[in-house]
């Protein structure tokens, strides 16, 4: 059956997240405002086409269940096929206890739903993510050229120093690096897109030698297997620190930024939230901010991402940070480069301050 089958990574807990990744996969992190950061892969992947996607987990996962439920916001709540949740049930190895060690011995740990793959094509991605793909052109290019693989590369402004770098020439990939100090080449977006049946040879050859790695087993048959690559100019991010979370959710701010992430072309699905609309009192300020459904805004908020069901009481003001779902900033409140986590309440004439390079962190449900 010609057709694109995804398998999402999301079993990754990143430690430079702080507090943010530690009730949470950097997968199900929120960002923009009512999106979390697996809406942007799932929904490329829906716009391409897919109609079975595998999200793969490990711990953590608990909050990103709860997020994607069924699937049924994104049309893949079907009765063969649809959305499947692969959690690591595979005690051969104690997978269940001991993190991935990497994303070949996550996929043979889910062998047997490989088997159950009925698509000629895999996309592989990571679950953080954040991009707006097009990735049936992607699949298109990587028939046309008969390529074994295709890798999808991002721009400098991607760039961080540890990660896959590609050295290409006329759009073959010549050379791989990995955790460079001085970026090189392409930075990979982490997406692949090969055949079903080269994928499951290769995680063969991975559990048959110990190789854990997609890094190592790629690096090994670069020689014998033809790699391409799909260059993308567009906006791409990863949550991987809780720096580039705030540096990437201020871009938003942007309104050329939105407009590319968010094209009507390939819409980003994301979990309905039912809320009212939100109210913005006599006295409140708006000023270039994304505000959500639900919210109060009776103070003043500039330069900020405000989740839904978010309460700024007057004489409040929040300027250039991030709030989550449901957080309340009582009266009187200064909050400057800070991330509030779901549920925080920061009391009445408080005042928080981070910085720009180091934004406050306010753990979940917390009461400042």
């Amino acid at each position: 059956m010609n057709g694109l089958h995804g398998i999402i990574f999301a079993y990754e807990r990143r430690g430079e997240l702080r507090e943010l990744g530690e009730i949470r996969s950097s997968a199900s992190i929120p960002f923009g405002g009512r999106y979390r950061a697996v809406d942007f892969p799932l929904s490329n992947l829906v716009d391409a086409g897919a109609s079975n996607v595998g999200i793969v987990l490990h711990g953590q996962y608990q909050s990103l269940l709860d997020h994607l439920g069924t699937g049924k916001d994104w049309d893949l709540s079907r009765k063969r096929g649809g959305l499947r949740m692969l959690p690591p049930f595979n005690s051969q190895q104690s997978w269940g206890i001991m993190p991935f060690r990497g994303k070949m011995e996550a996929l043979a740990g889910v062998r047997s739903y490989l088997e159950t793959i009925r698509q000629d094509y895999v996309a592989l991605m990571d679950g953080d993510l954040v991009a707006n793909l097009p990735l049936r052109d992607i699949l298109d290019s990587h028939i046309r050229s008969s390529a074994d693989v295709t890798v999808v590369c991002g721009n400098d402004s991607f760039a961080t120093s540890d990660g896959t770098y590609f050295e290409l020439r006329d759009g073959r990939v010549t050379d791989i690096y990995y955790n460079l100090h001085q970026p090189r080449g392409y930075r990979g977006l982490e997406v692949y897109i090969l055949s079903t049946e080269l994928l499951l040879d290769m995680v063969d050859e991975c559990a048959a030698k110990d190789i854990y790695s997609w890094r190592s087993i790629l690096q090994s048959r670069k020689s014998s297997l033809s790699l391409c690559a799909y260059t993308w100019s567009g906006f791409a991010a990863q949550m991987r620190s809780v720096k580039e979370y705030y540096d990437r959710s201020m871009q938003l701010l942007d309104p050329a930024i939105r407009a590319e992430l968010f094209t009507p072309s390939r819409p980003i699905r994301a979990k309905g939230t039912d809320r009212t609309s939100t109210y913005v009192g006599p006295d409140g300020v708006c000023v270039n901010s994304l505000i959500s459904d639900g919210c109060s805004i009776e103070g003043t908020v500039e330069n900020s991402i405000v989740f839904p069901g978010v309460a700024v009481e007057p004489g409040a003001v929040v300027r250039n940070s991030v709030l989550f779902q449901d957080v309340t900033v009582r009266r009187g409140a200064n909050l400057s480069y800070v991330i509030a986590d779901k549920d925080v309440e920061i009391l009445a004439d408080r005042t928080l301050m981070g910085h720009a390079t180091y934004p406050l962190v306010l753990a979940k449900s917390s009461v400042v």
